[in-house]
């Protein structure tokens, strides 16, 4: 850094690890929970769905969504959320991420409880109106990636700030864990109280009425935790650089400093404020500085995002198509539903929790760049092996084998590119276009994952259409989407190519604002001493 740095952001990059950062990632964290929770545990509930509202009456089959429903009800959600991203960022750096915060958290909030409470008269109409209130829920969500990605890296420490970013973000992990714990809770309380036979043994009671009450009861549920957060979220200062290097208050930032990180600067009332370079998002200057990083942060999120919500929302069929799951006509409507939560949960807390917390201990220590590639060539080795012998993993003696890899597959997008292209996007671009730059970053990903939630859905289908699913025309087959889901990755892996290393390195050396300053020094003087 330039010597007459402001004496702020020297004080935020030498602060040592205090309370309030571990406070920081519990509130900002149980956002990402909530975010998890209900961007996920739709894939729980989808086969519940179909049964529910889709049976044929004197169908040999369960009922299933028609493939509309299926893509609308597991991608409007995306939709959403890429909305809410670019509004959000955009909003963060022109109100402050404060002012901001707690508006995201009430629409997660009161659009959960609604998807919930979705009624009609038809069931098209019960579909619609979920979808409605899922595309605002994915709204609010999607403010959550820029804002607290960016919260917690102006408040953090350049030594551990990546720790802290990716503890956020392992929150996911939780929230997924969660939505297959309550699945499984509330699907075996109504089991116990409304027993059922199986679907070959009896078409219409292996739907109980009740379970209409389930999927609701499992979508609501997703309030909660943001809701005990929001008291706190909305106690939480400006973060000292926005207030400094956006807003230039330095009296508000001394103040907002002592209420949480107790240090203490001196401010010169008499200097003139730093005048920093102010170029645009769509200058030259920035596509000079910045713009081979903000292509590598949206298509590493891109591509990350179609592998790894393809693998996610998804889960279900391909747990079925290798024999993990029993034939859902040996099952009832509410044991489907345990049975796909209790796959879920095991390869969330077998593969996916881990990989978070291994990217929250190791990427200080190794770099992000490290974690990146090793995730994306790793996620194409493993989905190599699935796919290439994919007909040894249908045998029902090696579906364990299956699982095991399938499990890895999702280690190592979470102890790899996952957690990392949210951590570096926060890093790597100037104060005043931090959150716009993330959400525009985070934006690209959502795009990939509607990619996914609906490429995949129809590309999985088996290649012979008299065995697709109802309604769905015939794709190119569990084996031949893995594949391509490999490449992708690999894909994923040159582009990392272009993302900087910020290992150790303060946020404005990064964003070249320490160079700013320097050049308008001689002008003006800082702000802070």
């Amino acid at each position: 850094m330039a010597k007459d740095q402001l004496e702020v952001l020297n004080v935020l990059d030498q602060a040592k690890t205090q309370l309030y950062h571990f406070t920081a990632v519990v509130i900002a964290g149980m956002g990402f929970f909530t975010d998890a929770y209900d961007l996920f545990c739709i894939s729980l509930v989808t086969k519940l769905l179909g049964r529910i509202y889709y049976y044929v009456p004197g169908s040999s089959k369960p009922g299933s969504l028609p493939p509309n429903a299926a893509a609308a009800v597991n991608g409007v959600a995306l939709c959403g959320t890429l909305v809410g991203q670019l509004f959000f960022g955009w909003l963060g750096d022109k109100l402050g991420r404060k002012r901001v915060y707690g508006i995201t958290l009430m629409l997660m909030v009161g659009c959960s409880i609604a998807s919930g409470l979705s009624f009609g008269s038809s069931p098209a109409v019960v579909m619609a109106t979920l979808c409605f209130f899922r595309f605002w829920l994915g709204f609010g969500i999607g403010g959550d990636y820029p804002l607290s990605a960016t919260i917690m890296a102006e408040y953090s420490n350049k030594k551990t700030r990546g720790s802290f970013i990716a503890a956020v973000f392992a929150m996911q992990g939780f929230g997924i864990l969660a939505g297959g714990t309550v699945a499984i809770v509330v699907s075996s309380i109504f089991s116990a109280l409304y027993p059922a036979p199986a679907f070959a043994h009896d078409h219409v009671r292996s739907t109980v009425p009740q379970a209409d009450y389930v999927w609701r009861i499992i979508l609501m549920f997703g309030a909660l935790p943001a809701l005990l957060t929001y008291y706190w979220r909305m106690k939480m200062p400006e973060t000292p650089r926005y207030t400094a290097l956006v807003a230039k208050n330095a009296e508000k930032t001394r103040a907002d400093m002592l209420k949480v990180l107790q240090v203490d600067i001196q401010v010169d009332e008499s200097r003139d404020q730093v005048e920093t370079a102010s170029f645009g998002l769509f200058s030259k200057e920035f596509l000079r500085r910045h713009g081979l990083h903000l292509l590598g942060t949206t298509s590493t999120w891109f591509l990350l995002d179609i592998a790894y919500y393809s693998q996610n929302l998804f889960q279900k069929d391909i747990f079925s198509a290798v024999g993990w799951l029993p034939a859902a006509k040996s099952m009832s409507a509410l044991g489907e539903l345990y049975k796909i939560a209790r796959a879920q949960t095991l390869i969330a807390l077998c593969g996916t929790v881990p990989g978070y917390w291994f990217t929250v201990f190791l990427i200080d220590r190794i770099g992000r760049f490290t974690i990146q590639s090793i995730g994306f060539l790793f996620m194409s080795v493993f989905m190599f092996a699935l796919a290439i012998p994919y007909h040894h993993w249908t045998l029902k003696d090696n579906n364990i084998g299956f699982v095991v890899m399938y499990g890895l597959t999702f280690f190592f997008a979470n102890f790899g590119p996952n957690s990392t292209t949210f951590v570096v996007p926060a890093e790597i671009f100037p104060a005043r276009l931090r959150a716009t730059c993330h959400g525009i970053s985070a934006a690209s990903g959502k795009a990939g994952a509607i990619v996914g939630a609906f490429g995949f859905l129809y590309a999985s289908q088996n290649q012979d259409k008299a065995k697709a699913d109802p309604g769905f025309p015939a794709g190119i087959g569990m084996r031949n989407s893995l594949i391509v889901l490999a490449v992708i990755n690999l894909l994923g892996l040159l582009m990392t190519l272009l993302v900087p290393e910020s290992k150790g390195k303060s946020l404005e050396e990064m964003s070249q604002e320490n160079c700013e300053e320097a050049e308008n020094h001689t002008k003006t003087g800082p702000a802070i001493v």
